[in-house]
């Protein structure tokens, strides 16, 4: 490509701004989306509502170590919110614009595909905080459940469970040439992430091996050092090691595979 047909490369100022109108662009994109809404900042939060109601529900039972089962769904609630961000809501959007060109058009102009990408991830990624503090808040307030008291080591643990799971569905949009296969995959790896994020069952319920297995996962290793920073002691370096583990092989991975057409 000649001088003369090269695109002009965007002063830091200019790119600032063009950065700040896509965010705002993809903040209205998203909230014209209800499903993903409800889904990544609601559901999670009216699940544990609904469990909060159930009077067997808030009883301390000897197989979840003296925690009651609403106590144990406060990190799977919480880790339920980013599965719904990283591999239900933001897959479909990101493989959609390369679908349909927009990324490769985008390419050609000032505003790079690349705002567009940080965009999609910088929104989920705090709709999903968002509903982590919702969902402790509305722990604490119907069910009595006790704010986390190692607040460093869960705060530690939530960042790097969802830019795991962000990773995750990066690959996924990666990977999937249209939205109906980045659908289909994604669909695919939920049910079984659920699975290892106790939504089924508890870990602390989960036959041994079964739980063995489950920790080296992201999903079980976070649900696993949420629980620990809850009960005020630091995450077990075992399970954040697996969590960093996994985000560097998913987002190199992600990186490596990506296309923009």
């Amino acid at each position: 490509m000649s001088a003369a047909t090269a695109p002009s490369v965007p002063s830091t100022t200019g790119a600032s701004r063009t950065g700040r109108a896509v965010l705002r662009a993809e903040l209205i994109l998203f909230f014209r989306e209800p499903g993903s809404v409800f889904w990544v900042m609601a559901f999670p939060t009216l699940l544990l509502v609904v469990l909060g109601f159930i009077p067997s529900m808030t009883e301390p039972m000897k197989e979840l170590g003296g925690l009651t089962t609403v106590e144990a769904y406060v990190p799977v609630a919480v880790l339920l919110s980013m599965i719904m961000a990283g591999l239900m809501a933001m897959p479909p959007v990101i493989t959609g614009y390369r679908e349909r060109g927009i990324l490769r058009r985008m390419s050609t102009t000032p505003m790079r595909p690349t705002a567009v990408l940080g965009a999609q991830v910088g929104l989920h990624a705090v709709a999903s905080l968002f509903s982590a503090v919702a969902t402790l808040a509305v722990g604490r307030i119907v069910s009595g459940v006790a704010l986390p008291t190692q607040v460093a080591g869960y705060a530690l643990t939530l960042l790097l469970a969802v830019v795991c799971l962000l990773a995750l569905g990066a690959l996924i949009s990666a990977l999937s040439p249209t939205v109906k296969i980045a659908q289909a995959v994604s669909l695919s790896v939920f049910f079984p992430a659920m699975l290892a994020a106790g939504v089924y069952m508890p870990i602390q319920q989960m036959p041994e091996l079964m739980a063995d297995i489950v920790e080296k996962l992201p999903f079980g290793a976070a649900a696993q050092a949420l629980n620990q920073a809850t009960a005020g002691d630091w995450p077990d370096w075992i399970h954040l090691g697996v969590l960093a583990l996994w985000t560097l092989v998913l987002s190199v991975c992600a990186t490596r595979w990506f296309r923009w057409e």
